[in-house]
């Protein structure tokens, strides 16, 4: 990947670099999701001729940055609501054809946000009981058909509780779906043997993020580059 298709990364608020971190992970060509949250923002880490195809479940592919209020056109938003831009080539869709794409495994990626992820990838991202829940949305079909899920989230809820966990107990969007997971503290992947650390953020420990896991955290041998 050339160096001037990517943002660099750039030091930030510890939610900014994981987005910026989070958005290294989409490669020239790529037909990627971005899920309502934290992932909407990736493209907005992207440079301007990074050649990649955004997917928006609400029925858009070629999805550009995000503009202000004043310079937007009010018809074209994200999933989360946000007012996007078009780019070159840009299509718009009805929802059975977004959904059709998505159906049809023509994702290389999406990118979600999570309540809960398991150490077998199992996902919890659409509803916490007691609390009001517009739906499942797009999230359990990305989830299931993507090839490739990825999850942004910071690594514990406003409690101090862990988010990553051994099973999740809220409801699942999907089982065993889950293959990396960008939080504000680590980059950490699901593997055979649970989850496995890759990367630390600027200033956090492994030993940080041990703690902040609820579940075992496997370290590979070596360093643990940093982010």
């Amino acid at each position: 990947m050339s160096a001037d298709k990517i943002v660099p990364l750039k030091p930030a608020d510890p939610r900014g670099r994981m987005v910026a971190r989070a958005a290294r992970e989409i490669a020239p060509g790529m037909v990627v999701n971005l899920g309502i949250g934290l992932p909407t923002q990736v493209v907005d880490h992207l440079g301007p001729d990074f050649p990649v195809c955004l997917h928006t479940e609400n029925g858009m592919a070629g999805v550009g940055p995000t503009l202000p209020h004043e310079l937007a056109d009010r018809n074209l938003i994200d999933a989360g609501g946000a007012y996007v831009s078009p780019i070159p080539g840009c299509s718009y869709f009805d929802s059975a054809t977004s959904f059709a794409l998505v159906r049809s495994g023509r994702l290389d990626l999406t990118m979600l946000g999570a309540f809960e992820v398991a150490e077998n990838g199992d996902l919890a991202n659409w509803k916490i009981p007691g609390r009001f829940s517009p739906g499942a949305g797009g999230a359990i079909e990305l989830a299931q058909k993507a090839l490739r899920v990825v999850v942004m989230t910071t690594h514990c809820d406003r409690k101090g509780n862990p988010k990553l966990k051994r099973r999740c107990t809220l409801p699942l969007t999907a089982a065993g779906a889950v293959m990396r997971i960008f939080t504000d503290l680590a980059v950490i992947d699901v593997t055979p043997a649970g989850f496995t650390l890759r990367e630390c953020a600027q200033g956090v420990s492994v030993a940080e993020v041990t703690e902040a896991t609820g579940a075992p955290l496997h370290l590979p041998e070596g360093d643990i580059p940093t982010f």
